[in-house]
């Protein structure tokens, strides 16, 4: 039996690693080369070359800030979800309980990071996924394939459920209380 049971295979590689790394990267870049600007300009996508002046201070704080945030999604999930792992070895129902929290709480947060970002899209480019840029890409179809994903964890898809979809964990955890 796998140390982390309640997250094996595809799901382990996906939220321990790849989806962390894909926070702390863009956070990094923010804060270095290429820069809050080319961020800030990145977000919705045009032909126009990167301004070459100075963003103003406000833009500047929310895109370090918006850098903090992908920094902290990063960490919280994939050092949250290593906790579980260490804290519960050989407990996968207590393990997919707690994963399966931090995994509702991102998918809340797809759902609204994919809606925030279509929205504010001017509407001649949120039907023209073909004229998106990278930036727009990864904040909404990698982010539709994620929530893809966590929804394929809760359905069962690929790995053995413990608890959610086990009637028979739901009673014997009112029974101990």
């Amino acid at each position: 039996m796998s140390d982390y049971p309640a997250l094996t295979g595809f799901y382990n590689l996906l939220f321990l690693w790849l989806e962390p790394l894909s926070t702390t990267i863009p956070a990094i870049m923010i804060w270095t080369v290429p820069g809050a600007a080319w961020f800030h300009h990145q977000l919705v996508p045009d032909t126009a070359p990167v301004p070459s002046a100075l963003m103003d201070p406000r833009s500047l704080m929310a895109i370090w800030q918006l850098g903090n945030c992908y920094l902290l999604l990063g960490m919280l999930e994939g050092l949250g979800l290593r906790s579980i792992r260490d804290a519960l070895p050989g407990n996968p129902v207590a393990q997919e309980r707690l994963a399966g929290t931090v995994l509702t709480a991102m998918a809340i947060a797809d759902v609204t990071h994919i809606a925030a970002s279509w929205f504010a899209l001017p509407q001649a480019l949120q039907y023209a996924p073909e004229v998106w840029n990278a930036t727009t890409h990864g904040n909404i179809t990698v982010v539709i394939f994620l929530l893809s994903a966590r929804l394929a964890w809760f359905a069962g898809i690929g790995r053995t459920r413990y608890w959610y979809g086990q009637r028979g964990a739901e009673v014997k955890s009112h029974k101990k209380k």
